[in-house]
């Protein structure tokens, strides 16, 4: 399963990327190319994708160590620094044209979110000053305007100048409310990135740590002790919030949309990829944060919340999207990225519990894959393939949603892993 999948990272993702998406003329990186494989060179260029190509092309630099794709990150990461910034009032823009110009100024902090993952990545590979200064101010930003003291907890987003804003949703599938799970499970995975490149770098170190914009520097940095303190406090509160307010004690499913008071809203939802992916992703927190009493607390979760994703499995190994317990709805469209996630979820229970049968679920999956979403011809992953195996090509190949990270950061996984 490695090898295979270090040669879809390596023959099938990344050099999709590296050869039909880069804009020589505009910079960064082109909007979309459609289900059909068609480029749009003029679509907006949303702050999501270029940041997973950020993080992306940095970890597959730091695990892999070849030129070109820390060369493609170096690329990501100039370009989302020089025009998704907003210089004046901090944070990051939803979206540029794609010349580069703000187009969608609105604070979403799920993207604030994604942009300190790439940074931070991009730092732990090359120890970049300025990514990591730049991942730490935006640590600061959603401290500052997204954390809710009086209920705990993140908003999902406010104006450009950091006002209320009435439309809160991330897309419009998503329901209106001023918290969400997913919100969260995207800020608790970069502040976890983030801690982990800053303890790499102060156990690396050979040098003092002073925020100067533009300086590289090839060697660990250290960084004081009360910016480490406060970013712990941060994923230890997350952490909680994740067993306390979003698991829900009675399914072990993760409840997905909330009033500021944690009230449950929108239905009963259950989203399986979501729900396999949080259980990594949670287990990773508690693993970073290396605090023995917490993973205790915690391994337990993870495998009920990995136990209950199985309500979303198929024979054929693959994971359907999610469900509407209220009206009877279900999706289930067999989606990419709730691929990548099961595998990588059922590994994570293999690899720290033992258990065998995580091990063959994650291989069933693998194989339906590479059966039916992979695409070996023209390079990238499909979207989607309906219930009944037809091929969604209405969906981007790569777009404002569709990004070399969740199948990316599936390979790397595993490669890191075993």
């Amino acid at each position: 399963m490695k090898c295979e999948m270090q040669d879809v990272l390596e023959k099938n993702i990344l050099p999709f990327w590296m050869q039909k998406m880069i804009d020589h003329e505009h910079g960064g990186f082109y909007g979309r190319i459609d289900g059909s494989g068609h480029l749009h060179p003029e679509a907006e260029k949303g702050a999501i994708l270029n940041a997973r190509i950020l993080w992306a092309f940095s970890a597959a630099y730091r695990v892999l160590g070849k030129q070109e794709y820390l060369e493609v990150a170096t690329r990501a990461k100039e370009f989302f620094l020089e025009h998704f910034i907003d210089e004046e009032y901090g944070g990051v823009y939803w979206s540029v044209d794609y010349k580069g110009n703000p187009l969608d100024t609105k604070k979403q902090f799920y993207a604030i979110g994604f942009a300190i993952y790439g940074l931070s990545e991009y730092a732990r590979a090359t120890g970049d000053r300025e990514a990591l200064d730049h991942a730490i101010e935006l640590y600061e930003c959603i401290e500052e305007y997204a954390f809710d003291s009086q209920y705990n907890g993140y908003i999902e987003a406010c104006t450009r100048s950091w006002g209320e804003i009435a439309d809160m949703r991330l897309s419009d599938l998503d329901a209106n409310y001023p918290k969400s799970q997913n919100t969260h499970l995207h800020i608790i995975e970069p502040y976890t990135n983030l801690f982990r490149c800053l303890k790499e770098m102060q156990a690396a170190s050979s040098c003092n740590y002073v925020p100067v914009l533009g300086s590289v520097l090839p060697v660990g940095i250290t960084v004081p002790q009360d910016t480490l303190a406060r970013i712990e406090g941060s994923l230890r509160n997350l952490i909680n919030i994740f067993i306390d307010n979003i698991l829900n004690p009675e399914t072990h499913h993760l409840d997905l949309f909330f009033e500021m008071d944690w009230t449950r809203g929108a239905g009963h939802l259950e989203s399986y990829g979501h729900d396999i992916e949080c259980s990594w992703l949670m287990h990773e927190a508690a693993l970073v944060l290396g605090d023995k009493n917490v993973l205790r607390k915690m391994e337990p979760i993870v495998q009920m919340v990995a136990k209950a994703s199985e309500k979303g499995l198929r024979s054929d190994g693959s994971m359907i999207h999610e469900a509407n317990l209220d009206t009877g709805h279900v999706d289930d469209d067999l989606h990419w990225w709730v691929q990548a996630e099961n595998v990588v979820g059922w590994l994570n229970i293999f690899q720290h519990f033992g258990d065998q049968l995580a091990l063959e679920k994650a291989s069933r999956c693998w194989q339906y894959i590479k059966d039916n979403l992979i695409d070996w011809e023209n390079g990238e992953w499909f979207w989607s393939r309906h219930p009944d195996g037809v091929l969604n090509t209405i969906d981007d190949k790569a777009g404002f949603w569709k990004c070399p990270y969740h199948n990316g950061r599936m390979c790397l996984e595993v490669i890191e892993r075993f």
